[in-house]
């Protein structure tokens, strides 16, 4: 039985990836390279804005080090987060189930503690969760279990009674070794068939898990 519903931040509960994609698109244009979504989905989607800097000067020969690529993503998402990040589709129908019939709501995210709990104020949403993991918290990013093992510590909840709401392959991956139920949102790509067979279910927005945790019950 499901008692703790772990959310993703990015793509999954807030509408950010298309403005991380678009960033990283301006800033390779600088430099005359030609960076594609579908690059962006296989390669890089669901890491963190570190790790995708260090992987993408390498990977594109940049002349910047990874911290400057990495403080010019931060810089251009703030600026985006403080004018408001929507949140998705039927989530606060999803948070609103969830709270009404007794599951505890956890946050899991790669961002930091700070950018995370602006975008859940600007949503009124900061109420829904009594557990908070953040990118720090952790050692390692996804696709290692860390972070989603770090929820189920947190919320003292056996992985084998939470269930991972991820729409990232990382995601995926990362809740698959963990031991955890995921099920599949997906924001810029579909999953493709190796993920979709380590998910419960790909549904098309968060309003469509009451009805997989309404059997499950």
């Amino acid at each position: 039985m499901i008692k703790t519903v772990i959310f993703d931040l990015d793509g999954l509960l807030m509408d950010t990836e298309s403005g991380y994609f678009n960033a990283y698109v301006d800033l390779m244009a600088k430099y005359g390279k030609i960076f594609t979504l579908e690059t962006y989905i296989e390669r890089y989607i669901g890491g963190t804005a570190l790790n995708n800097a260090v992987l993408m000067v390498e990977d594109y020969g940049l002349p910047i080090s990874a911290d400057e690529m990495f403080h010019y993503v931060v810089d251009s998402d703030q600026k985006r987060v403080d004018k408001g990040i929507p949140a998705k589709k039927g989530a606060r129908e999803l948070l609103d189930y969830l709270k009404e019939n007794g599951y505890q709501c956890v946050i899991a995210s790669s961002s930091l503690p700070e950018r995370a709990r602006q975008m859940l104020k600007g949503n009124d949403m900061e109420e829904y969760f009594s557990v908070e993991v953040f990118g720090p918290d952790v050692k390692h990013s996804k696709p290692a279990p860390d972070i989603f093992l770090k929820a189920a510590e947190k919320s003292n909840t056996d992985v084998s009674e939470c269930l991972v709401l991820e729409d990232s392959r990382l995601g995926i991956e990362a809740s698959h070794a963990a031991g955890i139920k995921v099920i599949c949102i997906p924001d810029l790509a579909m999953p493709d068939e190796a993920h979709k067979k380590m998910t419960e279910a790909v549904l098309e927005d968060l309003s469509q898990v009451i009805d997989y945790l309404k059997k499950q019950a």
